[in-house]
């Protein structure tokens, strides 16, 4: 009896201790992506981006992304793909005040996405 106990406390811990390290693995994630991308909206605002700059970013995400799939949703990381993909195009077309729009669109995403996922009891139930 004792040792059920001891044995189903410790499967608590274990899951508990998992779920605390994955919901800050995906908030450091996305907190390193938002500083890449406000450093990007600052050189649309200055009209300096260039497509190298867009398209470094993009190499970022691809690699956090391949990352988040395990934790996040396809859906969820396909629509930061889209947002991302059409603020690549018109920075390298030089539309920079519609660009500005679709970053500060990922900015917002990429802020309010990982509180999606904490461990908090409106996203258990």
């Amino acid at each position: 009896m004792v040792r059920s106990i001891i044995y189903t406390l410790a499967a608590i811990a274990l899951c508990v201790g998992v779920f605390i390290g994955t919901q800050i693995f995906i908030r450091n994630q996305f907190v390193h992506f938002n500083s890449a991308l406000q450093t990007l909206y600052d050189k649309i605002e200055d009209e300096t981006a260039t497509r190298e700059d867009a398209y470094a970013v993009r190499t970022m995400w691809t690699d956090k992304k391949s990352k988040l799939q395990i934790f996040i949703p396809h859906n969820d990381i396909s629509y930061i793909d889209y947002w991302l993909s059409e603020a690549c195009a018109l920075i390298y077309n030089n539309e920079y005040d519609l660009a500005l729009g679709k970053i500060e669109v990922l900015l917002e995403i990429t802020k309010n996405l990982p509180d999606a996922y904490d461990v908090k009891l409106e996203n258990i139930f």
